[in-house]
């Protein structure tokens, strides 16, 4: 699987390169069509607030010669940053250097918020509307995450139990189903492998193996009650559904809840070719493409159906196009998971009886009784966190979100503990979580308005003021700063700021987290000056169309930051 980029600016920016008469905008949307469901065919609600939806599909043409998705989306490229260091510095100077940039022509239309301070005296260097409330895009991630490695410890990890009725008999055989009860581990992806798809299954399989399971006489049951609530936040926006970075919530997460889709020219007359990765018996092509002669209109179109793993391709591809490459949602990704799962198995020697099928509502009253025969671990959230934060997984941080919910229903279930009402979601209880932390380290309780993890839907609010009290507090007060520190994208290195600062003194200096949606760029984190001081900064911008005018004067602020040769105090 590709490796993905999951802010919306890889979307609307990266992932295509749009031909002749496309303009390569922020508002440009990806041309691939998923329908979308109030209510799924299992009865879970999937809809988003405040959308009312008159058609079961969602369908775009994919037009033009050279439409095509990148193999693997690359962060645009800041425009060329002076690296002339200018001659003695004060504090004066750079504050002045500062207000001009952010008061340029590119800007004068946007609202800016900016806040930078030393770490280690706490003294105001510079700031801007640092109070005021602004769309943080990815950078409310900094919130989410920050909290589980707080709360949920870096060493943590998540584990997903296989229970069975009774142990396997002397035979090597259960005698009744068994079931795959997941808690959420994201790390059962390419991402964690290499590229390898089956990874994560096989190393399960092999748990399964190991407890002695030759045979099972039952079905294979994905049990996703570990969460609780609607699989897609309420409030994301229609459109970000279609993609991997808008990929819905499971507590048996497969490959970031995606799967790999190209589509090229065949031989003139015959038919497009079409390579589903990983191949699995849930998803559903039905290729109807056909490829045309060299020079004709590209006509090639993209359909899923409505909550149902079915994407069908029409129309045309010339001979010699690019064609198309992309990643697409799965919808219910634990009948992916188990199926798969029952594949790996069948090649290990271990026969399946029955179905493959997924729960996602707990049984009314007494469970069955069960024992765990085997159990996978996750890699530490500390190898998460940077695996969220670096490349801003957005399905990876409302994970951590709902986790965070758990852990605290647990908490409070335990004597003394608390109560919690039945209805509370998972993500309900997670953000209530990240509101005490945030209490707890010092941010007004006002200072952000959080309604998802991963800063996907546009009603989040931050101040630049709170992001800095809690880089502060992470930085320099968090037992946990190291895991903290190096979950961030490091400026030049990785991440999505491994193709900006290069050549400036804030390549491999520099960490932080980006942001971004339409209008919307953001960029917080530490950098040390010239002079050996480090500093902490958030900068926010809302309201300003073209990204690389946001990103550009961000980056002109931080490398002067980098540059600074002067005192501070």
């Amino acid at each position: 699987m590709k490796r993905r980029f999951t802010d919306r600016e890889n979307k609307t920016r990266r992932v295509y390169h749009p031909g002749p008469g496309l303009s390569r905008t922020s508002g440009y949307k990806p041309a691939i069509g998923i329908g979308f469901q109030v209510i799924s065919v299992s009865g879970r609600i999937v809809a988003m607030k405040n959308f009312f939806l008159t058609a079961i599909l969602f369908t775009t043409v994919l037009a033009g010669s050279a439409i095509a998705q990148t193999p693997t989306p690359t962060p645009v490229a800041t425009p060329a940053i002076s690296t002339v260091r200018s001659g003695a510095q004060t504090l004066q100077d750079l504050q002045s250097r500062i207000a001009s940039r952010l008061a340029s022509a590119e800007l004068r239309r946007g609202q800016v918020g900016v806040k930078i301070v030393s770490l280690t005296s706490g003294k105001v260097i510079f700031e801007q509307n640092s109070e005021k409330y602004f769309m943080p895009a990815s950078n409310m991630k900094n919130f989410t995450v920050a909290t589980a490695i707080e709360k949920l410890t870096p060493d943590f990890r998540f584990v997903t139990s296989v229970f069975a009725p009774a142990a396997p008999d002397p035979t090597g055989t259960v005698k009744g189903s068994v079931r795959i009860f997941g808690r959420g581990d994201v790390s059962i992806s390419t991402r964690f492998s290499e590229g390898n798809y089956y990874k994560g299954l096989d190393d399960l399989a092999d748990k399964i193996v190991a407890a002695g399971v030759k045979r099972i006489e039952g079905d294979l049951i994905a049990d996703e009650t570990f969460f609780s609530g609607n699989p897609i936040p309420g409030e994301w926006e229609f459109d970000d559904l279609q993609w991997d970075y808008g990929a819905e919530i499971s507590a048996l997460p497969i490959n970031d809840n995606a799967i790999d889709i190209s589509v090229k020219p065949g031989p003139s007359g015959y038919s497009c070719v079409v390579k589903m990765t990983p191949f699995n018996p849930v998803i559903r092509i039905m290729n109807q493409c056909v490829t045309s002669g060299a020079g004709t209109l590209r006509t090639l179109k993209i359909e899923k159906k409505v909550d149902r793993n079915i994407i069908e391709i029409t129309g045309s591809l010339p001979s010699g196009n690019a064609g198309f490459t992309g990643s697409v949602t799965v919808s219910r990704p634990a009948d992916l998971f188990v199926a798969l799962l029952k594949e790996r198995l069948a090649a290990k020697g271990v026969v399946v009886t029955g179905q493959t099928r997924a729960v996602n509502e707990k049984p009314i009253g007494q469970p069955e009784p069960s024992v765990e025969i085997a159990k996978l671990e996750s890699p530490p959230l500390s190898l998460v966190a940077q695996k969220t934060m670096k490349p801003s997984q957005n399905m990876y941080t409302e994970t951590l979100l709902w986790t965070l919910g758990e852990n605290a229903r647990a908490a409070m279930a335990a004597p003394g503990g608390g109560t919690v009402t039945s209805t509370a979601t998972s993500a309900d209880l997670g953000l209530s979580a990240v509101k005490r932390f945030l209490v707890e380290i010092g941010v007004a309780p006002d200072g952000i308005i959080q309604h998802d993890g991963s800063g996907l839907s546009r009603h989040n609010l931050i101040t630049p003021a709170a992001v800095v009290q809690l880089y502060t507090y992470m930085g320099k007060q968090s037992r946990f700063s190291q895991a903290w520190r190096e979950s961030l994208t490091i400026g030049g290195v990785d991440g999505t700021l491994r193709n900006r600062f290069k050549g400036t003194r804030a390549a491999g200096n520099d960490r932080g987290k980006t942001g971004t949606i339409e209008q919307v760029s953001a960029l917080s984190g530490y950098v040390r000056t010239a002079a050996g001081e480090e500093l902490v900064f958030s900068m926010v911008v809302n309201g300003v169309n073209e990204t690389s005018m946001r990103t550009s004067a961000m980056d002109e602020v931080v490398v002067s930051l980098a540059n600074f040769d002067g005192k501070v105090d």
